[in-house]
C-alpha cells in the first residue's frame, strides 16, 4: 500500500498525524484513460494522487482540448471546488495506472484545521497554479505558436537539466499533448520539434528526449522572439 507521505500537501506530517488523515480518506484505482472528474460536475472530493499519472484538461468552445496541466505521484486535484463549493473548472483523466486518496469536503477542511501546515501547503500549491496560469496567458498573449513549442519543452528541460546543463525527457513528450498545453496543432508540434533536432537542439534518445545544451534551446528561443 503507498504511503500517504508521497503527497506534497501532507509533507512534514509525523507517523501519529498521517495516521489520522489516513481515518479520513478512501482509496481508489483508476485505469490509464479513465476519467475522474468531469467538467460542471457538482461532486468537491479532493484527490490526493499516491501513484501513476493524471492529466488536467478543458474544452474551448470549438471542442479543441486544450491540456492545462499533467500531474505525478505527489499532487493533488480537485481542491478549488472543494474550498469555494463551485463546480468543476476542468475535466481530469487518467494517464497511467492511477491509485488515489480521496477526501470529501468536509474531511479536506477537517484535515487542515487540524495539522495547519497542510493548509499552508495547500496555499503554496494555489500559487503554483497561479504564477503557471498567469505565465501560460502571457505566453499564449506574446508568442506565436511555434515559440510557444520551443517555450514548453525549454522549461521541461530546465526542470530536470543536470550539472552539465543537458536534460533528458522521459517518456518523449506526445505532440498532442504538446499541442493541447500551448494551444496549437500537432502538425506545428512536428514541425517545430523536426527543426530542433536538424539544429541539433533537440534528439531523441533510447530512454526519452535528449536536450544537449538548455542555455543554448533558451538562446534560441530569445533570438525568435526577437
Amino acid at each position: 500500500m503507498v504511503k500517504l507521505s508521497v503527497v506534497g500537501i501532507l509533507a512534514g506530517l509525523d507517523e501519529e498525524a498521517l495516521t489520522d488523515v489516513e481515518r479520513h480518506i478512501n482509496r481508489k484505482n483508476f485505469s490509464a484513460g479513465a476519467q475522474m472528474i468531469e467538467p460542471e460536475a457538482d461532486s468537491s472530493d479532493v484527490y490526493l494522487i499516491l501513484s501513476g499519472r493524471v492529466r488536467i484538461v478543458n474544452y474551448s468552445l470549438s471542442g479543441r482540448e486544450i491540456t492545462l496541466e499533467e500531474i505525478g505521484a505527489g499532487g493533488c486535484v480537485g481542491q478549488l471546488s472543494a474550498i469555494d463549493g463551485q463546480p468543476r473548472s476542468a475535466c481530469v483523466f487518467a494517464v497511467d495506472d492511477t491509485e488515489v486518496a480521496i477526501l470529501s469536503p468536509a474531511n479536506f477542511e477537517t484535515v487542515v484545521k487540524s495539522h495547519p501546515s497542510v493548509g499552508w501547503n495547500v496555499i503554496r500549491e494555489l500559487a503554483r497554479i497561479v504564477r503557471t496560469s498567469t505565465r501560460r496567458i502571457v505566453d499564449v498573449s506574446t508568442l506565436g505558436a511555434n515559440e510557444r513549442v520551443v517555450a514548453e519543452i525549454m522549461r521541461r528541460a530546465q526542470q530536470v537539466s543536470d550539472d552539465t546543463g543537458a536534460a533528458v525527457l522521459s517518456p518523449v513528450p506526445v505532440h498532442s499533448e504538446i499541442a493541447g498545453r500551448v494551444s496549437t496543432s500537432r502538425e506545428t508540434v512536428a514541425r517545430v520539434m523536426g527543426s530542433l533536432g536538424r539544429k541539433g537542439l533537440v534528439n531523441k534518445v533510447d530512454n526519452g528526449l535528449h536536450v544537449p545544451d538548455v542555455r543554448r534551446l533558451e538562446e534560441f528561443l530569445s533570438e525568435s522572439i526577437h
